[in-house]
């Protein structure tokens, strides 16, 4: 792996598959956030197969891009992107998150304070409608904590220490902690750290290669931190935890981790996650049959009370929006709003608000019956939670 020099602050390294106007906005949100730092962005593109790239190129010519011809997978296209960083730290990026001008200087000033001890930081990950994501603080999956999350006790009991400690619910996630693993999502860690370690195993190639760097960032004497620090994370693991490919692509994922970090374990592991897989895969069957025979009743069409916009752009907006409603008005200052209490439709206009706000205030807000989307000007496209 090739040795960078550490000549700028931050490397921000996004692997881009196939979210063309998600990473758009990530790297306009990346940029905002490098302000007041000096960094570079790089994105790795594998063989998404659209035109991602030519976009890309259009809109951020400074932008530093790499081509796979393949799908190279997520952690040797992210050791593709920092052999070539040159910042002291480096972000590890979705590129279907939003970050703001507070993220990187909350992760800074962490690490000077934590300096001694810090490996990597991971922050508080909110879905596009600002429900906090469990995946942002984890523990490592030892043999116990394997067993309660593929048998449902981590679900019986989701505040036990005991019983659910994988995603960590009993601590609170409105304060610092230390926890063992890192998302890949969001990896902000210092570069000649990364290097060191080796970077990520290449022997993952979707999940589990975050939990392996994270186990050997602490095996090599480190602690990992989770951060309070907001951000938005679109797609995030909750929306296909449930899928027979997610199960078993996942648990063959820590298949490959228990062989490699508790390999005294990994032939009853192994026999484990074998029965798991089949009985998620006979439990999904049995699921499609029954709804066979007893087809659910198609969702109703969702319906806007009231779709309120922070924007100065009456016009463009309205014309722009997609979802049903009856009454449209116009959000003139965040931070004295009041929003409708029935069901609402929010748009953040990015002429109009930071990221930074826009983060903040869907972290504020949030509640049920509320949905948000980003409005991304330069494109004329409306980013919603569901695309």
């Amino acid at each position: 792996m090739e040795a960078g020099h550490s000549d700028i602050d931050v490397s921000i390294v996004i692997v881009n598959y196939r979210v063309k106007y998600f990473l758009e906005q990530t790297v306009r949100s990346a940029k905002e956030a490098l302000a007041g730092f000096s960094g570079e962005i790089i994105v790795v593109d594998n063989n998404s197969g659209d035109d991602s790239i030519e976009h890309l190129r259009k809109c951020f010519p400074d932008v530093i891009v790499i081509e796979n011809r393949e799908n190279a997978g997520f952690g040797r296209a992210n050791n593709q992107g920092f052999a070539i960083a040159r910042g002291k730290f480096t972000l590890i990026l979705n590129p279907d998150t939003i970050i703001g001008s507070h993220t990187l200087r909350d992760c800074m000033d962490f690490y000077d304070k934590h300096a001694d001890d810090c490996g990597g930081i991971g922050v508080c990950m909110l879905d596009g409608n600002g429900r906090f994501l469990p995946e942002s603080k984890r523990a490592f999956p030892t043999p116990w904590v394997s067993f309660c999350k593929i048998f449902g006790l981590s679900s019986l009991f989701p505040k036990s220490p005991l019983f659910a400690k994988y995603h960590l619910r009993y601590l609170p996630y409105d304060r610092p902690h230390r926890v063992d693993i890192l998302s890949g999502a969001f990896i902000f860690i210092r570069t000649d750290l990364l290097r060191s370690i080796g970077g990520f195993d290449e022997d993952f190639f979707m999940y589990g290669e975050d939990i392996d760097l994270s186990y050997r960032i602490v095996k090599a004497g480190y602690s990992n931190y989770y951060i309070p620090s907001p951000i938005i994370h679109y797609k995030g693991e909750s929306t296909q935890k449930n899928s027979y490919r997610y199960v078993k692509v996942f648990y063959e994922a820590m298949q490959i981790f228990f062989r490699k970090h508790y390999p005294h374990y990994s032939l009853v592991y192994g026999a484990v996650i074998r029965f798991a897989i089949s009985l998620r895969s006979w439990m999904g069957l049995a699921h499609r049959f029954v709804d066979h025979l007893l087809p659910k009743k198609q969702p109703e069409v969702e319906y806007y009370d009231y779709v309120e916009a922070v924007t100065d752009e009456y016009l463009e907006i309205r014309n722009a929006l997609k979802v049903p409603y009856d009454e449209y008005c116009i959000v003139r200052d965040l931070s004295t709003h009041r929003f409708f209490s029935s069901r609402v439709f929010v748009v953040f206009d990015n002429r109009k608000c930071s990221y930074s706000e826009t983060i903040k205030a869907i972290y504020r807000f949030s509640r049920r019956n509320m949905d948000f989307a980003t409005y991304l000007s330069e494109s004329k496209v409306m980013i919603t939670p569901k695309m």
